[in-house]
This record gives C-alpha cells, structure tokens and sequence, in this order.
C-alpha cells in the first residue's frame, strides 16, 4: 500500500527496494491474517515487517552494503531500529502525496512516470499497465524497473518538492490521479465494473493535493470532478454487478453531501477567471447531477462546455461525447453527422466507445439493424466483462423483433468524467450515452 512504501521510502532513501520489501509483506499478510487475524494496527504491521524485510538485505547482501553503509551515514542512530507497531507517528504520517510527486520526477518521460505511479502509487499490476499501453508485460516491467533506477540515480532526497519544482511536476501528478481514478471508476478490464479501492484513493489524494494547493483552480476542478462522478456511484449497478443506464437509476441513492461539496468546489473555481480541461468536465459533470430526471437534464449547455473543452483539447473522446451530446440537444441525425466526420479522420478506428456511441445514435434514429450490428462490434472489442454482457444484451434485445422500442432519450446511461486518455489512447471520456453506468 503506498502509504506505507511511503514511510519505507522516507526512512531508507530507496524507493524500489521499500516497494519490494512491502509486496512482500503484503504476502505474508495473506498467508497469516486469515489464519490468526487481522492485527489492530494494519498499516503498523506491514510498517514493521517490510521494516525488518529491508534491515535483512542491508544486512546480508553483499551487492547492498554500500546502499547500507549510505543509509547508516544519513539515519541517526536512534532511527536505525524498526518502529513499533503502535508507534503512532510513524504509521499515522501519509507520505503517499510525496511518494506521487516522487514519481513524477523530471528525469522520466510522461509515459515512464504514468507507468510508475500507477504501479506504486495506483496499485495498478505490471500486467495492467501494461494492457493499457498496449505492450506486452515484460516490456512494461522493465520500463518501471529503469524509471525506478532513474529516480535513485537522480539522487533526489524524498520529501515534498519545492514550490517552482512541484508546479513543474503538478500537471503529471493530477493527470496520473485522474488516470488512477478513471480505472477505479470503470474497469478497464476484468469481470467488475469498478474497482471502489482506487476511486477512493484517488479522491483522498486530489484532497490532500487541493489541502496543499486550495488557490489551484485545476486541483480544485478535479476534486469536484472525482466527487460529481463518484456520487453516482451507489445507483450504478444493480443485482450481481449488472451495470444501470443513467436514466434508469435511482437518483435517490446518489450521495448528495458529494454533489453538493463538487458543486460549491466548481462553481468557485469557475468564479476565478481562466478556466482549465479538468474544471470544464466538472461543470458538464455537475449539470448532470443537478438533473432532477434524465429529461431535465441541461444538453444544450452541456454540448456549449463540450465545445470549449473541444477547443483546448483537441481529444477525440471529447469530440465522440460532444457529438452525443448534439444528438441528445438536436436530434440523432445530427450526432450520427458528427460521428461520421470523426470516423474518417481514424483516431478512434477499432475503439469499443466509438461503436458504442454509434449504436445508441442508430438505435434512437430507429435503425435498429445497424445498432445490433455496432452493439456486438463494442462488445467484442471491449475488455470489460460488464461491459460486454451490457452490449451483448442490449444488441440482443434489439435485435427480438417483439421487443417493444426503448424510450430513446432515456437510454442515456451514466457518464463519467470526460477522462484525458488512458496512456495508449487519445481519450477516455465518460462512457457514452450507451455505455453502461
């Protein structure tokens, strides 16, 4: 867990040896808590385990007694022992903002520090990451093994970067925290639709980074954006994961206390003038949680913002969602345009979300022939297992022909935030109107 490779990271200086030292912690963790329970102090049990792990090698491995020796010269003495279990101190402290900093060093290239946070930082596996930037695993295991040895060779000290430091680090930290809760959010792949774990990981650092910085407007815009799409969360699946369209959720269960704490958050940043990417999504999120019932919601507004976000981004998931939203503002025929023009220009060629998009546009224009075919080209393009047996059915449905027609406008399901890519694409925005939840 990243707080404690934090605290390992802090008291050692080596950030890959403190994250190999608590995986295996984390191992005996599971072979033990079962079978003689769960400690009263978690965090201090892993502290002190990955603690002694570390001591060992320093100790016994040849190849590390320099790194010894160099620990030894920076350490007081008083420090060189394991912290105590219950020692509040040390396993209350949080460095895992400082260790999200930490990787996002200067020395890495964006990609490199994307894949080292999410690994460290997200809890993303190798094989995960890897997926996501389409390489194989080995390929991706040795990158975040360089990226960590860069950071060593660096020979950075581990605390919190100064100010002109930090606001050159900041756009890679936020974007990777988005990216940390987009696959919290919407799984990119496995048999959940989301993984609540790192949504929730991902909101606690956007707080403790807008608690650092409360005057960023952008931090502030992502806290409210993480805390819009999140509060939705509660109506989104129903009985054995099976995802729930937006319009057919219950809106009752959304958390009201999130929406109205993202609400105040965006309204005040947008208050201030300059107007950033993350602050945008947030606004078209809070119309749509504003939205008493599917029907009221704002579309005209929202196809103004996305618009704008159009123009500052140049992401085409953000012209995919802005094209929907044309066609829930002024009819399919006009959304179906605004697809074909994207689908020529081949950014988005293959990509599941694409013919998502389509077949809801398809189904409310009442050509149901062409959205079947286009549901089952999502679902086998999709690594999602919600996902795919949404799209499945849904094509099948349509595809009975005594199966009454759906209301069209209602089938809009829930969107998530307006994601700037996932590292091996050009976007991943919220699910489109046919995504499910």
């Amino acid at each position: 867990m990243p707080q404690v490779v934090g605290v390992l990271t802090r008291r050692f200086g080596d950030f890959a040896a403190a994250e190999d030292a608590v995986q295996e912690a984390l191992i005996d963790a599971a072979a033990q808590w079962p079978e003689e329970g769960v400690p009263a102090n978690p965090r201090g049990w892993l502290i002190q385990v990955a603690y002694r792990r570390m001591t060992e090698q320093l100790r016994n491995e040849q190849a590390r007694r320099r790194r010894e020796e160099l620990v030894a010269t920076r350490t007081p003495p008083d420090r060189r022992t394991a912290p105590p279990a219950d020692d509040a101190y040390e396993t209350d402290r949080d460095d895992t903002l400082t260790t999200l900093f930490l990787c996002c060093h200067p020395a890495l290239t964006p990609a490199s520090a994307i894949a080292l946070t999410l690994r460290s930082v997200g809890g993303l596996t190798t094989a995960e990451i890897a997926r996501a930037f389409l390489v194989p695993e080995p390929t991706m295991a040795q990158r975040i093994s360089r990226a960590k040895q860069r950071i060593k060779a660096s020979g950075v000290p581990f605390r919190m970067p100064a100010p002109p430091e930090r606001a050159r680090r900041l756009g890679s930290v936020l974007h990777v925290l988005y990216l940390i809760f987009n696959e919290g959010y919407a799984s990119s792949a496995g048999p959940d639709l989301q993984r609540v774990e790192l949504s929730r990981e991902a909101i606690r650092l956007a707080r403790m980074a807008h608690g650092l910085l409360p005057d960023d407007c952008e931090v502030a815009g992502l806290l409210a954006l993480m805390l819009l799409t999140d509060a939705r969360r509660p109506a989104r699946t129903g009985p054995g994961g099976i995802p729930i369209p937006l319009a057919d959720q219950d809106r009752s269960l959304w958390d009201g206390e999130a929406v109205a704490e993202g609400i105040a958050l965006v309204t005040g940043t947008l208050a201030r003038g300059a107007v950033g990417p993350y602050q945008l999504q947030a606004a078209i999120a809070a119309l749509h949680d504003e939205a008493a019932t599917a029907e009221e919601t704002d579309w005209p507004q929202i196809l103004a913002l996305y618009g704008l976000l159009e123009r500052m981004s140049d992401n085409p998931m953000v012209s995919l969602n802005r094209a929907v939203a044309a066609a829930m503002a002024h009819g399919p025929s006009t959304g179906l345009d605004m697809l074909g023009q994207l689908g020529a220009d081949g950014r988005l060629a293959g990509h599941h979300r694409f013919y998502t998009a389509r077949a809801h546009l398809l189904e409310m224009a009442g050509d149901r022939r062409a959205a079947v075919d286009d549901y089952r080209a999502a679902a086998s393009r999709t690594t999602s297992t919600p996902e795919r047996d949404y799209l499945t059915t849904r094509a099948a449905r349509l595809a009975t022909p005594d199966q009454p027609e759906r209301p069209t406008p209602t089938g809009h399901p829930e969107p998530s935030p307006d994601q700037p890519e996932r590292p091996t694409s050009t976007g991943h925005p919220e699910p489109s109107p046919s995504q499910p939840g």
